[in-house]
């Protein structure tokens, strides 16, 4: 794609409409009047409620601490026009056309914030008792299910799973996780890193079932490849999320292999005039060498302003963060900077049987990665490390004694 066809006509742009009212579409709306944009934005969301913030649908909201999670920002203040409730159906990139359910939306620029989807067991659609945990509806409806502390069983040991089986135990009911791999998070880490994550299961009084796979779910009860079978007053699905980009199959707008948007390193996608940003899009990372697809809030909330900046056309504003997020799982915080597949050294601070402790990912000298548990300043100290690439000295890295910055070599 060449600058001067990617570039045509941004500068000039009147009317941006943004796909998806999630983080990334709200902050995308939010970056363009912050870095003064002064023509029309539209904010289009499948969902009627008005935009909300995911990760407290698997803890205050689902626990009944929160009735909601909506943004705190004023779109009528903004000059940001929502149309909520309406699913995007397709765009025609030649006429430059949005199509949703309520009919085609024209645009200047359109930024395509549709973020993931939740994976689906399969034959379990339609199965009572079923449930997935990814919108507000979601969470409402499982609300009550904790509240009757049935038995539940969690499809998944992942991020999501952990998250809601936590939540669960809180509320007193029986969890037991099933997961087809070996450990915890097989998708995520190592083997190695999540091995003591195991533990936290049991801990907890949840029941980790590994090497187990779903056969099928039939009401009140979980039939495993093994013939077993698993109580379950309620199933919660957990088995990872797809880029929600099926709707742009016969857009011309280039996929990549795992459904992702193919965006360049300033959020353009493969036609002009339409970028991409947050759950649903790839990027290059000049820091890592690779492409990466990353599916948490923080990207979410630090891409839009790249892309607002390039709409503007006053930069040529480079997409290249350190990717970060956390979770809470099982009584303990856990926070992940970086991107350890480009790692040849892992070393640990701390005990991993311990309640506080630390891994971290080099490349030759350099931290690359790191995942801190219980640890939030080494969390803060070594992203900044990661982000201004100083070497460091591994000995002096590994104890856990010394401040992460003081391992500068």
């Amino acid at each position: 794609m060449s600058e001067q066809t990617q570039q045509r006509g941004t500068s000039a742009a009147r009317r941006v409409v943004v796909a998806g009212a999630g983080m990334a579409g709200v902050q995308t709306a939010v970056a363009l009047r912050e870095q003064g944009f002064t023509g029309t934005v539209t904010l289009i969301g499948a969902e009627p409620h008005q935009p909300y913030d995911r990760p407290p649908l698997s803890k205050a909201v689902l626990l009944g601490k929160a009735e909601g999670s909506a943004f705190d920002v004023d779109f009528e203040a903004l000059g940001v026009e929502l149309r909520l409730g309406r699913e995007v159906l397709g765009v025609r990139p030649a006429e430059h056309q949005l199509d949703t359910e309520a009919g085609p939306v024209p645009y200047d620029v359109l930024v395509l914030a549709t973020g993931a989807e939740p994976i689906r067991l399969p034959g379990a659609e339609g199965v009572p008792g079923v449930h997935l945990l990814r919108t507000l509806d979601d969470a409402e409806r499982l609300r009550p299910v904790l509240a009757r502390r049935h038995d539940i069983v969690v499809v998944g040991a992942g991020w999501i799973g952990a998250e809601f089986a936590t939540a669960a135990r809180e509320a007193g009911c029986a969890v037991t996780v099933v997961e087809a791999a070996d450990r915890p998070l097989a998708g995520a880490l190592p083997a190695e890193v999540a091995a003591p994550m195991t533990a936290w299961y049991e801990d907890s009084g949840t029941v980790l079932r590994t090497h187990a796979r779903v056969e099928r779910v039939e009401p009140g009860e979980v039939i495993l490849d093994d013939g077993s079978r698993v109580p379950a007053g309620a199933v919660v699905v957990g088995i990872g999320a797809r880029p929600a980009t099926a709707w742009l199959a016969d857009s011309g707008i280039e996929l990549g292999a795992r459904g992702d948007v193919v965006a360049d390193e300033r959020l353009r996608t493969s036609v002009p005039d339409v970028y991409a940003v947050g759950d649903c899009a790839s990027f290059p990372s000049g820091r890592y060498g690779d492409r990466l697809l990353v599916h948490h809030w923080d990207n979410a909330l630090q891409g839009p302003r790249t892309v607002a900046a390039n709409i503007l056309g006053e930069s040529s504003a480079i997409y290249d963060p350190v990717p970060y997020f956390w979770s809470e799982q099982f009584g303990r915080f856990v926070q992940y900077a970086g991107h350890h597949a480009a790692a040849d050294t892992l070393l640990w601070r701390g005990d991993p049987s311990g309640p506080a402790w630390t891994v971290c990912w080099l490349r030759g000298d350099r931290l690359v990665a790191l995942l801190a548990v219980g640890r939030p300043r080494d969390l803060a100290q070594g992203r900044r490390l990661i982000e201004s690439g100083t070497p460091v000295d591994a000995e002096l890295l590994r104890d856990p004694g010394r401040p992460m910055k003081a391992a500068v070599a």
